[in-house]
């Protein structure tokens, strides 16, 4: 809009001229100098337009330039409100991933259905599930113990099949960044290297109950109800070592040697890895 020649008054300066204007500011002659004001902005507060109409225009335009003004505002505070909680949350993921404490125990196998299986093969992550009762009742389940050294364990066994067939169809590490507690969303990340999807012959070969053993009922084969086990560490290092030496082709081999070695290496296993004690290879060894 222009403005050049239009007549202005000011609280202080009186009456004047205008005799400059840019994008961002106007120059005005009065009686005693030429001043210069940030347009349209001074027109809210210190000037005015003596043409009615004219006025009213420049009203409008102030009006417009502010809500512009305040909804940047409104974004860029918005903006710094974010990174302050990226900030947060980085602050608490290092302490939580200096401070960590290994557990014995912080692998986990899951149960899934053909379409799940699927889905986690295409998208290599995995959903916990919901918690089924108390306060957290309908949020996603957080596993506390899953960090960057644990791994999940995709299991399957398919309908009328005994539960002794149970078979290990996928591995993968969790994302490095990756920690339990602070998951919301119920969603395990893979690493992008060491994740692996078993052939049918090799699922076949590792059975779940030939690593796993429940402490608590330790003659028992029942996975009853839930979606997933915590996983001892060193039974992971025998299904790895155990599926290496079930492969061929020499890319894969290196692949699951190098996952192995990741693995051994987080989770502090340094020395020779003991044969399969799960309650499967238990029975076995006892003719039962």
């Amino acid at each position: 809009m222009d403005l050049l020649n239009e007549e202005v008054r000011h609280k202080s300066f009186g009456t004047g001229q205008v005799i400059e204007q840019v994008d961002s500011y106007i120059k005005v002659r009065f009686e005693e100098g030429n001043k210069r004001f940030v347009y349209p902005d001074a027109f809210g507060e210190f000037l005015t337009i003596v043409d009615q109409e004219v006025a009213e225009r420049v009203e409008s335009l102030r009006r417009k330039v502010e809500k512009k003004r305040l909804k940047e505002e409104q974004k860029l505070a918005q903006k710094r409100a974010l990174e302050q909680e990226k900030r947060q949350r980085r602050l608490e993921r290092e302490r939580l991933m200096k401070n960590h404490k290994l557990h014995p125990a912080s692998q986990v196998a899951f149960w899934l259905d053909e379409e799940e299986q699927n889905q986690v093969f295409t998208e290599w992550r995995v959903f916990t599930g919901v918690a089924k009762s108390g306060r957290n009742k309908g949020k996603p389940n957080r596993l506390p113990r899953v960090h960057q050294n644990s791994s999940c364990i995709i299991t399957a066994r398919e309908p009328k099949v005994a539960e002794e067939k149970r078979r290990i169809v996928g591995i993968f590490m969790v994302d490095e960044g990756f920690i339990g507690r602070l998951c919301e969303d119920g969603h395990i990340p893979a690493h992008p290297k060491y994740r692996l999807r078993l052939s049918e012959e090799e699922s076949a070969q590792l059975l779940f109950w030939n690593y796993y053993i429940n402490e608590r009922y330790p003659r028992n084969m029942t996975w009853n109800s839930g979606r997933h086990r915590y996983f001892d560490n060193v039974w992971l290092a025998q299904v790895l070592r155990d599926l290496l030496h079930l492969k061929r082709d020499e890319a894969e081999k290196e692949l699951v040697e190098d996952f192995l070695e990741y693995f051994c290496h987080l989770n502090h296993l340094d020395g020779e890895i003991p044969s399969p004690s799960g309650v499967l290879a238990q029975s076995k060894e006892s003719g039962r």
